[in-house]
């Protein structure tokens, strides 16, 4: 930010947007701002003029001329003589107007207790100056910006939340036929939660899928419209492919490996196969 001449803007130096993508909302606090500066609001922010706690006035895209209020918006002021000099402390903040990505993660588990781990990516703005309002109203400063972490150390209950909701219940193998019934879920209760904190939520994406590299394999190996021991015997010749083992195509059909006529092992097909390697 930078404050010459009195001008306050969220213009760095060079150009660039002081609050960029990550930030939602960034307060500038300095003995040089006082009455008659020159506040410069961006066409993608919200202006917010504060002094000794109080609200004094909210501003839209434009530039205005500080001034002191007969009455603030929110708070209370004393006012009084000191030496002559104005009591006036000015704090400016700027609050992202823009659609802001978020993205939050977790760990939810199935019917079965297993893990599955999930990803919700979603859209955020604030659309109004009272929603501008609420925003510093409700979520305190971390330093002197509010970021996009922020907000999602916030959510991040509320959505794991709604995700169990429908997970617990659900066994693994059908969770993906109910994500669009988490995906509604999770939208309406973090749409509610937001708007405490002015923040309207855009959309939302959530993908599920078992924290387990080896399950991931073995769903998607079923996937592809093999059974469960089928899935196993694949899942186990991938492996010894990996590794360089020439018997990996027999593990795979469940036929014997044999060298020189001689049978140096067996894989079963069939129920009675089981998860073990060679017999």
């Amino acid at each position: 930010m930078a404050i010459t001449r009195q001008v306050i803007t969220s213009l760095l130096r060079d150009g660039t947007d002081a609050l960029g993508t990550r930030t939602l909302a960034i307060k500038i606090a300095d003995d040089s701002i006082v009455s008659g500066s020159l506040l410069t609001v961006e066409s993608n922010h919200f202006g917010i003029l504060k002094s000794r706690g109080a609200v004094l006035n909210v501003y839209d895209t434009g530039q205005y001329a500080l001034t002191t209020p007969d009455k603030p918006l929110l708070g209370s002021i004393a006012q009084g003589f000191f030496g002559g000099n104005s009591p006036w402390v000015y704090e400016v903040i700027y609050v992202n107007r823009s659609k802001l990505l978020i993205r939050t993660e977790g760990i939810a588990t199935s019917a079965e207790m297993a893990e599955m781990a999930y990803q919700v990516d979603y859209y955020i703005h604030v659309d109004t100056k009272e929603s501008a309002l609420d925003l510093i109203t409700h979520m305190p400063f971390t330093g002197h910006t509010i970021d996009t972490k922020e907000v999602s150390d916030y959510a991040g209950p509320a959505i794991e939340q709604s995700i169990n909701q429908i997970v617990q219940v659900t066994k693994m193998e059908d969770i993906n036929e109910h994500i669009q019934e988490v995906r509604e879920l999770v939208k309406a209760h973090l749409s509610d939660f937001l708007k405490t904190y002015g923040i309207t939520l855009n959309d939302l994406k959530i993908l599920i899928m078992p924290k387990d590299e080896r399950m991931r394999e073995l769903i998607s190996l079923q996937a592809m419209g093999l059974t469960p021991i089928e899935a196993v015997r694949y899942y186990l010749a991938l492996k010894m492919a990996e590794k360089g083992l020439v018997s990996a195509p027999n593990a795979a059909a469940g036929l014997p490996f044999n060298i020189g006529g001689t049978p140096t092992g067996f894989y079963p097909v069939g129920a009675e196969s089981g998860l073990g390697g060679p017999k």
